[in-house]
C-alpha cells in the first residue's frame, strides 16, 4: 500500500499555518522550528519559501490586511469619501479584532506588503479623487491607520477586573460599576470605537468645508 504523501509545503500553507499559530498563543509562538514542527517538515525547509520569521510575520500580517474590505473605494462604488472612510474602518476593525496579536506587526505600516500597499493606495486615492489635497490624503492615511491599529491593540472593557472590591468607593468615587465593562466587553468596545470613529469624520468633514473653501477662493482669485 502506498504511503500517504503529506501536502505540498508552500508559502499559502506556512502562512495559514503560523496565523494559527499567533491566534491561539502570540507573536512570541512562532518561530521556524515551533512552524516546522506544526507542519511535518523539516526546519531548513521554510527557507525555500521564506528567508527568516520577520518575513514570515510579515506574510502573516499581509494576510490578514488582505481581508479588508476596499469596495467602497472604487470609483463606480458611489460612496462619498466619509461614508467610504467609515465602512472600511469597521471592516478594517473587524478583521483585526479576528487576529488582535498581530496588530503590532501591522501597526509598523506596510513596508513591501502588496494588501497593505493596496490599502494606502486605495484611501489615498479615494480621498484625492474626493477633493484632499494630497498632503491632506496621506495625513487622513496615518490618522486612520492610528485610531484603527490603536483601537485593535487592547481591550477597555477588559482592562478592569470583574471585582467590585477592588474599585473602593473611598479611592475611586466614579468607578463603582467598573467591574461589570468586561462582562459588557464587545458593548462597550465596539460603542467607544463608533463614538471615536463619527467624531474623527465629524472633524474631517469640518476640515474639508475648509479646505474646499479655501480652494474655490484661490480658483476664483485667479
Amino acid at each position: 500500500m502506498a504511503r500517504p504523501r503529506k501536502p505540498l509545503l508552500n508559502r499559502e500553507r506556512i502562512v495559514t499555518t503560523a496565523l494559527a499559530l499567533v491566534d491561539a498563543e502570540g507573536l512570541e509562538a512562532v518561530s521556524t522550528r515551533r512552524l516546522a514542527a506544526e507542519l511535518g517538515v523539516s526546519g531548513p525547509s521554510l527557507y525555500n519559501h521564506f528567508r527568516n520569521k520577520d518575513e514570515i510575520l510579515d506574510a502573516v500580517a499581509d494576510s490578514v490586511s488582505a481581508q479588508v474590505d476596499l469596495s467602497m473605494f472604487d470609483e463606480a462604488d458611489g460612496r462619498d469619501w466619509r461614508t467610504a472612510l467609515h465602512d472600511w474602518a469597521v471592516s478594517y476593525r473587524a478583521a483585526l479584532a479576528d487576529h488582535p496579536h498581530i496588530v503590532p506587526v501591522l501597526a509598523r505600516g506596510p513596508g513591501r506588503r502588496p494588501a497593505g500597499l493596496r490599502v494606502a493606495d486605495a484611501v489615498f486615492g479615494a480621498m484625492v479623487r474626493a477633493g484632499w489635497p494630497p498632503a491632506h490624503a496621506t495625513h487622513i492615511g496615518a490618522l486612520m491607520r492610528y485610531f484603527i491599529t490603536g483601537s485593535a491593540l487592547g481591550s477597555f472593557a477588559r482592562g478592569f477586573v470583574d471585582d467590585e472590591t477592588a474599585y473602593d468607593p473611598a479611592d475611586y468615587p466614579h468607578l463603582g460599576q467598573a467591574h461589570l465593562l468586561a462582562e459588557h466587553q464587545k458593548q462597550v468596545d465596539e460603542g467607544a470605537f463608533e463614538t471615536g470613529l463619527r467624531a474623527l469624520l465629524d472633524g474631517l468633514a469640518v476640515r474639508y468645508g475648509a479646505v474646499r473653501g479655501g480652494h474655490a477662493s484661490a480658483t476664483a482669485e485667479q
